[in-house]
């Protein structure tokens, strides 16, 4: 039997199918590319000695997932692919719904069809909106502020309904908080295409030279330097996440929704000076005014990850970031 994990060439599909196969597990990578390199095959053999199999495809595609389904014996499914970008998806809201939401749809029908009912989902802290406050705990009420996140919380309800129609299904959504990092390797990491939208990869940039300086969006939020806090956890961390998830499914029913963070919060300038202390590099930056909907704060409570899954963040703020720069410095250019 074979795992089946959708969008695995991705920043933490890939770090996670490390982990699945230094368990031994049979992966299947399914992807369109659309946002990853087909290169992360290489590298993800030569890190594990393992060779993947590897189909190009897309989760919209009905017919292609099930015949995905028909050739392989499938036994669990962990489910990352989708577009990712909040900025972009408030100027093309329809493709998102579309992707993300649909394409969702599409894969549970081809799985419930094989009667493969057990799902691991990469969801999202931006469930959680603008109105709860830190830390997050999965009780609060969800919300979002941009398609994005509403395809998020769309899918977790679908999935929550789902479950509750056919109780065969077992199912986890992963709530991330802000993944950063790379394997301790250099040889796979976060590869943005064009701009980064994500704060450690635009810093990585910024030090190897590839960008100018970074824009810190407001320092006068109610923090303890005014600038924004986030909780980061290290992608390999996240990439453990999954592996518990996936070992705890069979004694799981239903849908659980399972924050993964390390519960504490870093500001923009806390990492700024730390990547320069570790890389140094200069970091050039300008403050510049908030971006309408950022919070000041957002950090986790990870207690529920270490109750049901047996899982918490290991690693701290310095491998997150060495890790980070090994990676850019490695690949000035990304893949």
């Amino acid at each position: 039997m074979s795992l089946l994990i959708t969008g695995g060439t991705g920043y933490i599909g890939s770090h996670t199918v490390v982990e699945l196969l230094k368990q031994n597990q049979s992966v299947i990578i399914v992807d369109n590319l659309v946002n990853s390199s087909i290169k992360v095959l290489d590298r993800i053999q030569t890190i594990t000695g393992k060779t993947v199999t590897f189909i190009k495809a897309d989760i919209c595609d009905a017919k292609a997932m099930d015949a995905i389904f028909n050739e392989h014996k499938i036994s669990a499914v962990v489910h990352f692919a989708g577009l990712k970008a909040v900025g972009e998806s408030n100027e093309i809201p329809l493709t998102y719904y579309h992707n993300n939401v649909s394409g969702t749809i599409t894969l549970l029908q081809i799985m419930a069809k094989h009667h493969v009912k057990s799902l691991v989902f990469s969801s999202s802290a931006t469930v959680y909106g603008e109105d709860n406050q830190s830390p997050l705990d999965e009780s609060m009420p969800t919300s979002a502020t941009n398609p994005y996140g509403m395809t998020k919380l769309m899918i977790e309800n679908i999935l929550f309904d789902l479950a509750k129609s056919d109780p065969q299904w077992s199912i986890v959504c992963l709530r991330y908080f802000n993944p950063i990092g790379a394997h301790e390797s250099g040889l796979i990491g976060e590869n943005p295409h064009g701009i980064p939208n994500n704060l450690l990869p635009y810093v990585a940039q910024v030090a190897i030279g590839r960008l100018e300086q970074l824009q810190v969006f407001g320092d006068d939020y109610d923090t303890h330097d005014g600038t924004g806090v986030r909780d980061y956890i290290h992608v390999v961390d996240l990439a453990l996440g999954h592996v518990q998830a996936l070992a705890k499914l069979p004694q799981l029913t239903g849908c659980h929704a399972i924050n993964l963070g390390t519960g504490n919060g870093t500001s923009v300038l806390e990492i700024v000076e730390k990547f320069e202390e570790i890389s140094g590099k200069h970091i050039a930056y300008t403050i510049v005014s908030r971006r309408a909907g950022d919070l000041a704060s957002v950090y986790a409570k990870a207690d529920l990850a270490k109750s049901l899954l047996n899982w918490q963040a290991q690693r701290d703020l310095h491998t997150m970031i060495a890790d980070t720069w090994r990676w850019q410095s490695q690949n000035p250019k990304g893949y």
